[in-house]
């Protein structure tokens, strides 16, 4: 907190950050739960996303796995391609989106 404020920050680029808040930007990402499991999901904001997960304010799934840490990003062209790709990355092995994640 910062004057009253919440601080939203992930990867040291701050809530408002022009290198992450871009319009009509959509990223799919993966988060690494606490119980090392991953989440995978898509946003607007990665930084406002990911500090809403880790306050307990995201997903149900990842509430009782926190903290969580964002280990993969890509930008996408629109909602629908970054539906789509989350869909993709959902259906594949725990082992294909660990070797997606590096």
């Amino acid at each position: 907190m910062v004057d009253g404020k919440l601080k939203l920050s992930v990867n040291g680029l701050e809530y408002g950050d022009k290198r992450i808040k871009k319009e009509n930007h959509f990223y799919v990402y993966i988060l690494r739960c606490a119980d090392n499991t991953l989440y995978t999901g898509w946003t607007i904001n990665l930084a406002v996303r990911v500090a809403r997960h880790n306050i307990g304010k995201g997903a149900k799934y990842t509430r009782a796995r926190l903290p969580v840490t964002l280990v993969y990003y890509e930008e996408c062209e629109d909602e629908k391609s970054a539906r789509r790709r989350e869909f993709a990355i959902k259906r594949l092995t725990r082992a294909e989106k660990l070797n997606l994640v590096g």
